[in-house]
């Protein structure tokens, strides 16, 4: 086995006359199981399909997206395992200067709107050659969406991009399952029936019974409308009760999404990471240095993909889906073998997780034959009678990876649930990973202290986070070990008010110490959060919101949680003095700033 081919030359070599599939893809070529474009490649080749792939084409040059000609059946795109915008810009929409899935981290080697330039790349070239769009940024854009860029919505990038199918979420199923049918002599146009799967159409079949949402020209230009459609998306995310969704482009058609695709099995979940990956980039970015992102993943292990924590601000519910796949003890096993073979493995693996490190299966039992709730969550705002909270496959797995002769220690670095830990009856769990699985620090997030932001971000409420710390302070103790829990909090949460951001700065002052990370809130296409940024309100509930908008609110509310750093000073003692604190401008043990700013010298009275 060998890498997939990336140029004509490696094509030949292989005595292909053409490939069956050419991928265009926002990243650079990296053939490991974390990296989607990769996955889907290695799916395709496993059910006899011979993929090809343009890695990170010069999207102003036509030639460069015919490498390999037309393709026997289609032509998939992604933007790569990152949103392409938010991969360019950062919440401030100012423009990152390095970008990780690029040789030698250079920026600027894929496009803003990545797929959307591929596709229209694509089609001026190849007219009539199917075009299938898949990965994270097509996925969250598969309706109409607010863009945070452009400040409105947009519409399906399956129009835009000139494209005929989005396969969405996880793709290991609906790809296969459009492979076989375009193998079959089916025409594109045919395939409207594949679960995980948005389509284009002039007229729905009878038999789809779609759930209609808002049109076109209602979202674009009422707020109502568009909280109204994405409220009715998100409860339709589940493969088991999700429903046909169909969006109304008056002369342009309708664009169809059929329900999720389902999850896959352990046995299925395994196959996929023990596929004959090269587990590292092509060569041909050996001189650059590699990839960067690469480096975070190397020596750490998947053992999960989908999440059941329901944050408002995760676009995870829409992607990979709230039921939990985890894969079996003997597949992480020899994947942790493999990392041994590896010569600069030095005996650490860095992490065993997935978008939540302690999730290892289905919140309930019910979840894989009748679905997961659509107007309930799992651990918000308690957690729910029926969840099954329980770490002892976890603690096995990491357990038995301890136990491989050449590796000294396993550590998680994914974040884990503190509200989960909590609802496990038994803290073998907690005890198990302060004893082994963390070095000096553990990374966990709150997000904010205030319950009213916390309810809109959909955390638990800060008295579980507190009761949490108890809990970790007295197992610390115990195991003879200092170690610290270090919190991330978030700024400008729709709902965070600059009273509720000060409550923060107060709480942050009395943890005696200031985070070296703070995380301004950034709207993303396809979640909760960004529905409440665009709106004004909560799309589940109603509920009416303040939204921090303006550029000097934001920034005052993240200098708030660093508020000891000399550049904050000004905003901050704006922000204290705009809502009526100051009381906390002074000299106390309570003040979070003194009345002049740093590097001036308190103005001694005068004695008269």
């Amino acid at each position: 086995m060998g890498f997939l081919p990336v140029t004509r030359e490696e094509m030949e070599k292989l005595g292909w006359e053409r490939p069956d599939f050419v991928y265009v893809i926002g990243d650079a070529y990296v053939d490991h199981s974390s990296f989607g474009p990769a996955v889907i490649s290695r799916v395709l080749e496993s059910r006899g399909y011979r993929v090809a792939l343009i890695p990170q084409p010069d999207w102003r040059r036509e030639e460069s997206i015919a490498v390999f000609g037309e393709p026997r059946l289609a032509f998939l795109v992604s933007s790569g395992n990152m949103d392409s915008m938010v991969n360019h810009y950062t919440a401030a929409k100012k423009k990152r200067s390095t970008d990780a899935y690029s040789p030698g981290g250079q920026a600027g080697l894929r496009p803003d709107r990545a797929v959307t330039v591929y596709g229209n790349l694509i089609r001026r070239t190849f007219r009539h050659t199917p075009i299938i769009l898949g990965g994270i940024e097509a996925s969250l854009r598969r309706l109409a969406h607010y863009d945070y860029w452009a400040d409105k919505v947009k519409r399906s990038v399956l129009l835009d991009s000139g494209a005929d199918l989005i396969s969405y979420g996880m793709g290991e199923r609906s790809i296969t399952a459009i492979a076989d049918a375009l193998d079959s002599g089916l025409p594109v146009s045919e395939l409207t029936f594949i679960p995980g799967t948005v389509y284009k159409t002039k007229k729905i079949p009878a038999m789809t019974n779609p759930l209609f949402l808002p049109g076109w020209e209602r979202v674009s230009s009422d707020k109502e409308a568009y909280a109204e459609s994405f409220r009715i998306q998100y409860e339709n995310t589940d493969a088991v009760t999700g429903r046909v969704l169909a969006e109304d482009y008056g002369t342009r058609g309708y664009v169809v999404q059929n329900p999720p695709a389902a999850p896959l099995t352990e046995q299925e979940l395994d196959d996929v990471h023990e596929l004959p990956y090269m587990r590292t980039w092509h060569p041909m970015y050996d001189q650059a240095g590699g990839i960067p992102a690469f480096a975070e993943i190397r020596f750490s292990l998947t053992s999960s993909r989908g999440c059941f924590g329901g944050c408002n601000f995760c676009a995870l519910n829409f992607h990979q889906g709230r039921v939990v796949q985890a894969r079996s003890r003997e597949s992480l096993h020899r994947e942790a073998r493999l990392l041994i073979r590896d010569p600069k493995f030095k005996g650490y693996i860095h992490d065993v997780g997935g978008p939540t490190a302690d999730f290892t299966g289905p919140a309930c039992e019910k979840q894989i034959e009748k679905g997961v709730c659509s107007h309930r969550q799992c651990l918000f705002p308690e957690p729910c009678p029926n969840l099954r909270a329980d770490h002892r496959k976890y603690v096995e797995i990491l357990k038995d990876l301890r136990q491989i002769p050449g590796i000294r220690r396993v550590f998680i670095r994914s974040g884990i649930r503190f509200d989960y830990v909590l609802a496990d009856r038994e803290d073998t769990f907690l005890r198990e990973l302060i004893r082994h699985h963390i070095s000096g620090q553990l990374r966990v997030a709150p997000e904010h202290v205030s319950e009213r932001v916390l309810r809109c971000m959909g955390k638990p409420s800060h008295r579980v986070y507190q009761e949490f710390l108890k809990k970790f302070d007295l197992y610390n103790r115990k195991s003879g070990k200092q170690q610290y829990v270090l919190p991330y909090f978030m700024s400008s949460h729709p709902g965070c008010t600059l009273k509720d951001a000060v409550e923060l700065a107060e709480y942050i002052r009395d943890m005696g110490f200031i985070p070296e990370q703070a995380q301004d809130f950034y709207p993303t296409p396809s979640t909760v959060s960004t529905c409440m940024y665009y709106t004004g309100k909560n799309p589940l509930t109603g509920e009416k919101l303040h939204i921090p908008r303006g550029t000097r609110e934001k920034a005052m509310q993240r200098a708030l949680i660093q508020y000891r750093a000399p550049q904050n000073y000004e905003l901050v003692r704006e922000a204290l003095i705009g809502c009526g604190r100051r009381d906390l401008i002074g000299y106390g043990p309570r003040a979070l700033i003194r009345p002049q700013p740093p590097g001036q010298k308190r103005k001694r009275l005068s004695k008269r």
